[in-house]
């Protein structure tokens, strides 16, 4: 039997500080359980175990990880002499020659990377389910996406196969798997983390990396050794007060919490996602905490999703032209799926006007959104407006390329604000459907404020242990 599976990445680097295992036996473990769920799954995309073999039975930087598995997303982040796709036919044979500091901060923390998850082609739709890499299956239920763009890291993490895993955020690409696979996910402040590497901030300040985790401690803990600005970052989120760590172990007081089911695109949400925020507000009050209900629009919220579309497009046009420029070819329609294609070229026709223009809207309607923080400690929404989705909800009909668009905003409406405005946002798994489906909530933060989301997330995960549940798929 596994002594590990169950642990969080906290309790298996005490385990090598206390000697009682080695980083190689954490390895080993970790690599079998990819080696006996990934033909199932399909979560993990490149592996490096030889690699991670050697570097476990080396000297490794004492970290708060030291030892620990860990996965990367094949997306963004990238690591010397692996190659790095984006989920992309056109990506293949892109290999970096350099960490990005990300990376960089991952090893220093003593962290031993196993591989690179399954993500969706550039990482554009919320199911994970590109050419290149085939579709990824959700622990829970097979027939099901894992969410996406981070869905290879949330199979992997909620399935056993590691503790964590490196993920992305340009829309809700943390949160969404989270919620579909029954794990906590957070996305930090803008600026909090180091972002990318040697495509940098393709998508002009919509994107944070972080992780995907079971525990709260966990995100907290790596938050602490990854967060800060990198040398000529553009922008950077506060200073923090004190050690997550230290915030995860701190009663929240007693916050005011506002409750939103209301969404500008007035989107349906499904009976289970409606009784997931019910029950957790009854949990919030029950815990001592004020909650109302309110509304999260803004004037202009009408538009604000047509200049989140017209800035997120000019982002894939950077994205494929900056990876054209360091592949030297040129990118053309047979080397894309038709969706991502669409967007190309629906991006190019946009033009910088339009862009500049969208820019502007969308932090006027950034700074609007701050003001619904006035008299509001921590906002709560659905994470998701419906269950985790059958594969192939996301597919393009025949000569709709762009049908996936509407059905995206549909499915993960109030995943975008949190991008746009910066703000740190987290799902927590919370809920679970009659069928077994995982249902998370969203709680959304002050700017800069990561602490009381910390704080208030590991008072629900205490009231609320949701790392007892376990996938069909697990172990």
């Amino acid at each position: 039997m596994d002594p590990f599976v169950s642990l969080d990445a906290t309790a298996q680097a005490e385990l090598v500080r206390r000697r009682e295992a080695t980083p190689l036996e954490l390895v080993d473990a970790a690599i079998a359980r990819i080696e006996r769920h990934n033909p199932t799954l399909n979560a993990v995309v490149q592996t490096q175990f030889d690699q991670a073999r050697e570097r476990a039975r080396g000297t490794l930087p004492p970290g708060p990880f030291t030892g620990v598995p860990f996965l990367l997303q094949d997306l963004l982040t990238a690591q010397e002499g692996h190659p790095l796709t984006h989920g992309s036919r056109f990506g293949k044979g892109h290999v970096p020659d350099q960490d990005s500091e990300l990376v960089k901060r991952h090893r220093r923390s003593g962290l031993v990377v196993l591989g690179k998850t399954n993500t969706p082609e550039m990482g554009l739709l919320p199911t994970t389910e590109g050419a290149l890499h085939g579709p990824c299956l959700n622990p829970w239920d097979t027939s099901r996406a894992p969410g996406g763009a981070s869905g290879g890291a949330a199979a992997a993490v909620a399935s056993g196969m590691v503790p964590f895993a490196h993920a992305t955020d340009s829309g809700g690409s943390i949160r969404i798997p989270a919620a579909a696979c029954g794990l906590f996910g957070l996305k930090p402040t803008r600026g909090r983390n180091p972002l990318g590497g040697d495509i940098a901030d393709a998508y002009h300040w919509l994107v944070t990396e972080h992780a995907l985790t079971r525990s709260v401690r966990d995100s907290a803990a790596l938050l602490d050794v990854t967060c800060g600005a990198d040398a000529g970052t553009p922008y950077q989120a506060p200073a923090k007060a004190r050690p997550y760590t230290q915030e995860v172990n701190t009663p929240p007081g007693r916050l005011r919490i506002r409750v939103a089911v209301r969404n500008a695109m007035g989107a349906a949400i499904h009976p289970e996602c409606l009784a997931a925020i019910h029950a957790a507000a009854r949990l919030l009050e029950d815990l001592g905490h004020i909650v109302d209900e309110g509304s999260l629009e803004v004037p202009g919220d009408d538009a604000v999703g047509q200049h989140f579309i017209t800035v997120w497009t000019a982002g894939v046009v950077f994205g494929i032209d900056a990876l054209a420029e360091r592949l030297g070819r040129s990118p053309e329609a047979a080397h894309f799926e038709p969706f991502t294609w669409a967007l190309y070229q629906y991006g190019l026709d946009q033009g910088l006007s339009a862009y500049l223009r969208a820019s502007a809207e969308l932090q006027r309607h950034s700074r609007a959104a701050l003001r619904h923080f006035d008299d509001v400690d921590v906002w709560l929404m659905p994470t998701l407006n419906e269950l985790p989705p059958p594969l192939g909800t996301f597919t393009s009909p025949p000569g709709e390329p762009l049908a996936p668009l509407l059905r995206a905003a549909a499915f993960a409406s109030y995943c975008p604000l949190a991008n746009t405005a910066g703000l740190p946002a987290m799902s927590v798994p919370l809920h679970w459907s009659a069928d077994g489906l995982p249902v998370g909530v969203q709680f959304m933060g002050r700017f800069g404020d990561e602490a009381t989301l910390f704080r208030l997330a590991a008072q629900l995960e205490a009231a609320r242990p949701w790392a007892r549940r376990n996938p069909p798929v697990f172990g």
